[in-house]
Order: structure tokens, then sequence, then C-alpha cells
């Protein structure tokens, strides 16, 4: 058989398919060395934003010291003020704000009289039978109300509503407990839930920033009723002690956002001279 001429078509075939390999692998590594490009620099994004968001959180933390040692300040006029004021401090290379509240600016349901908790909930617009029936539930299952009724008649009572429980006659150990009170609906309890605190003394203070507690307080005080409980377990603050509540938003670098809400008793009983009660915060 005679060898196919030069420039023909079969010799070039080798050649062609070796070239279309080549653009394969060329075209496969751009792919590989794209891909570890994108995984690298997405690497290093993820890397930048939890640092900072530590950065922030720590910063977050060190406005809720610092608010703390403003408020242990023995000088009255260098106390940071309890009225929900905006502060602003740069700590690193975060924007901080803090806001101050008395813990008392708000009602404690495991303290609170049915008078007072009636007052709030006609306050929020329930009806006043309304109103009135809840807030003795609530001092029922707490244990506070004046006139208690027996066991047999809560569990009665509970039985009717369709509930297969009854009071337990102690204190909530979380606000999200009054959703068992017979009669509470999640909507009612949604409307009550910033008005109420399970840090507070037994009044809420008469310069209350909130005004649905201050009109809760006017409702009592109208129905010549006497605020506070018979004979609670937990009775609140001494004397020299201060609840608050700070509420602090870290900004950081990278756009981290972290927000965090500590409640803090100042006291000098206190090994520190305070007392962090609760503390929680969230990145954005």
């Amino acid at each position: 058989m005679r060898p196919a001429p030069r420039g023909s078509k079969a010799s070039n075939q080798p050649a062609g398919f070796a070239l279309l390999i080549v653009l394969w692998i060329l075209v496969l590594i751009a792919f590989i060395v794209g891909y570890v490009v994108s995984t690298g620099r997405s690497e290093i994004q993820i890397s930048t934003n939890i640092a900072g968001t530590a950065e922030a959180s720590a910063a977050a933390d060190g406005g809720m010291y610092r608010a703390i040692f403003a408020l242990q300040d023995p000088r009255p006029d260098h106390r940071s003020a309890t009225n929900g004021g905006v502060q602003r401090l740069q700590i690193g290379r975060s924007a901080v704000t803090l806001r101050v509240f008395n813990e008392n600016d708000w009602i404690n349901p495991n303290l609170a009289s049915a008078t007072l908790l009636e007052g709030l909930l006609r306050a929020l617009n329930a009806p006043a039978e309304t109103a009135a029936d809840l807030a003795d539930g609530i001092t029922q299952w707490v244990g506070t109300a004046r006139t208690l009724r027996s066991p047999a008649e809560l569990a009665a009572e509970y039985r009717a509503a369709g509930l297969d429980y009854a009071p337990p006659e102690s204190p909530l150990e979380s606000l999200e407990e009054l959703t068992r009170v017979r009669g509470i609906t999640a909507q009612e309890f949604a409307s009550m839930r910033p008005h109420l605190t399970l840090f507070g003394g037994r009044d809420p203070s008469p310069d209350t920033t909130d005004p649905v507690v201050a009109a809760a307080m006017r409702f009592a005080d109208q129905s010549n009723a006497t605020i506070g409980a018979t004979g609670p377990i937990f009775t609140g603050v001494g004397q020299d002690a201060r609840v608050v509540r700070v509420f602090i938003t870290a900004r950081g670098p990278g756009r981290a956002v972290v927000d965090k809400t500590a409640i803090v008793r100042i006291s000098s009983s206190s090994a520190n001279g305070y007392t962090v009660l609760s503390s929680h915060g969230a990145a954005q």
C-alpha cells in the first residue's frame, strides 16, 4: 500500500486529536485554578467575618462592663443614667452603643398584685372582665393570690378548660411559662412580654419609662389596692441594690454587628459589687 501523501487528511488526524486533548486539558486547568481561587476567596471572607464577629462580640462585652463600672461610681452625679438614653463609645475597631434601663421599670409577675396585673392588661386593651380573670389566674399560678384556691379546685378549673395540668403555685422560672396559665393566649402573652421582668423588685419604679406600666400603676392606685403580694418567695432586691438591663450593640470590622442584652444587679453585698443575672447575645 502506498503511504498517504504529505499534508493529506489521514496524516493530520493524530496532530488534530493531540491538539484537542491539549485544549481540553488547558480548559480543565483553568477551571481548577478558578475553583481554587474562588474557594480561597470564600474561605478568606468567612475567616474575616468570623474574626469581625469575634471582635464585635468582645467589644459588646467591654461595653457591658463599662456600663457596670459607671453604675458603681461612688459619685451619684457621675453614674450612668438608667432612662434608656443612648451612650456611644469606641472600643478597639468597634463602635458601641449602650442603653441602660432600671429593671424596676417593668412588672414582676412573681410579686405583683392581681390589681397591678389587671391594670397592665387593661392598659393593653383587654376587656375588664378578661383582665381581672387573667390577673387572678397569674397570681394563682405563682401562689401570691390574696385568696388561694385549693389544688383540687384549681385542677378542676384547668380540666374544665381542657388542660391536663394545674398551677404549681410557685414563682415563674421564665416569662414564657405564662403561656401555660389558663386563658392566656400567645397573642396576649406577646403584648404583655415587653412590660414584664423576673428580676425587678416588688414595686415598679414610680419614675418608670414604660408608659404601659405607668398606666397599670395608676389603675392600681385608683383601685385603692396595695401593690404587692402575700408572702412571696422572692422578695426582690435589697435596699442598697439596683437591678438594671443593659442593651448593647457593637458594630465591628467587616460589617459585623453583635447585639447583647444583660441584666445586672449592682450591690455592695456582691463580691465584685455586681452580679450578672442574665446575659445573651446574637450576631446579625
